[in-house]
């Protein structure tokens, strides 16, 4: 019996180690299909949704029939040079801490007459499909600060404290599984299924990742924006369905973003 139950932990022991250089070899392959593509950077296919952000960003749409460049997102009406560096802020107009996507969509509802309730409703889009209108505007802009530093100043009262409210739902464990943002992402080295888990917590590791949404994602063949992502992970945390646009997304996005400050954007990233 005690010979039998040593054989099996060997065995046991001998697969784990298997799996283990199976799953290093499996990254590997990832990181140079990776390197590969930014060797050439126009093969990155999220580039194509630059292409289209721009398009809708200056295409007359809406019930007004109006483009969007009269939106003010920081810098001015129609600035978006480096505008995406500066997000998330306050903007006194609509009196609330806004991130690139929530501005674009209350800019959206404000000059083009969209309905806002009905852009929310299916947001992101499934395995496969393109990326939503608002998500490719979104990619649009990010790409207006591609190489620049994350300098949102985030002194603002009001974006002190969705900076404050963020931190605390990044560690705050809550829902069916008791998880928080923190049980992935608050050591190095983790990882799901074949994805390395970055360490979000440290702000060094944070600086080098976050600047790379919105991302292309070679698994669901389209961009995931930022808040795309958050709504994935709350998905998987099976929490409630996160809101684009709520001021918990907002908040966890500013704390994030307070974490990377510094690090360079490379929107759209290339991701898994």
């Amino acid at each position: 019996m005690v010979r039998t139950m040593v054989a099996a932990a060997l065995a046991l022991i001998a697969f784990a180690s298997l799996a283990r250089a199976q799953d290093a070899d499996t990254e590997k392959a990832i990181e140079k299909y990776r390197q590969m593509l930014r060797q050439d950077p126009w093969s990155n296919p999220g580039l194509l949704d630059v292409d289209r952000g721009e398009t809708l960003w200056t295409t007359p749409r809406g019930p007004q029939n109006v483009t969007l460049e009269q939106c003010d997102l920081g810098k001015g009406p129609g600035k978006v040079d480096g505008a995406f560096a500066e997000l998330p802020r306050y903007f006194a107009d609509a009196g609330r801490v806004m991130d690139l996507e929530t501005r674009l969509l209350w800019c959206m509802e404000k000059l083009q007459g969209f309905d806002a309730a009905e852009l929310t409703k299916k947001p992101h889009p499934a395995g496969g499909q393109p990326v939503r209108e608002l998500g490719a505007i979104a990619t649009y802009v990010a790409n207006k600060s591609m190489g620049l530093k994350y300098a949102a100043k985030l002194t603002e009262p009001h974006e002190q404290d969705a900076v404050a409210l963020g931190e605390n739902l990044f560690y705050r464990r809550s829902g069916p599984f008791d998880f928080a943002c923190a049980t992935c992402h608050s050591q190095s080295g983790l990882r799901i299924r074949l994805q390395g888990l970055p360490f979000l917590a440290e702000k060094k590791a944070a600086a080098k990742v976050i600047g790379e949404w919105p991302a292309y994602r070679v698994s669901t063949t389209n961009v995931m924006t930022m808040q795309n992502r958050l709504y994935d992970c709350y998905w998987q945390m099976r929490m409630p369905e996160l809101q684009l646009g709520s001021d918990v997304s907002v908040a966890l996005i500013a704390f994030l973003t307070k974490q990377a400050e510094g690090g360079e954007i490379a929107a759209p990233g290339l991701k898994r």
